[in-house]
């Protein structure tokens, strides 16, 4: 988050709203702990009141290089597999 002092806007709400929801579904948060939290964000005023909502929670891990590579590979096997598809119908 930026500035704690900033305002809160709905977006950055909701955008809590649906890090503590992957929280809970990791096992991080009961439903008691998560409806407490929701009810908290959705009275949150400023970037600060959100960002101590979620202090003691690690940060979601961005996809790792190789996790993006082998997603780039896959997608241009699927490509050629594809056009490999179209030449023999072509042909036959």
């Amino acid at each position: 988050m930026t500035d704690p002092r900033l305002r809160a806007s709905d977006a950055d709400r909701q955008r809590v709203v649906a890090d503590l929801e992957r929280h809970t579904a990791a096992g991080r948060l009961s439903l008691d702990e998560f409806t407490t939290r929701v009810d908290a964000v959705l009275a949150a005023r400023t970037h600060g009141d959100l960002g101590h909502l979620t202090s003691d929670l690690p940060a979601e891990a961005q996809p790792s290089a190789d996790a993006r590579h082998l997603l780039i590979a896959f997608a241009l096997a699927a490509v050629v597999v594809a056009l490999l598809a179209v030449i023999i119908s072509v042909y036959r």
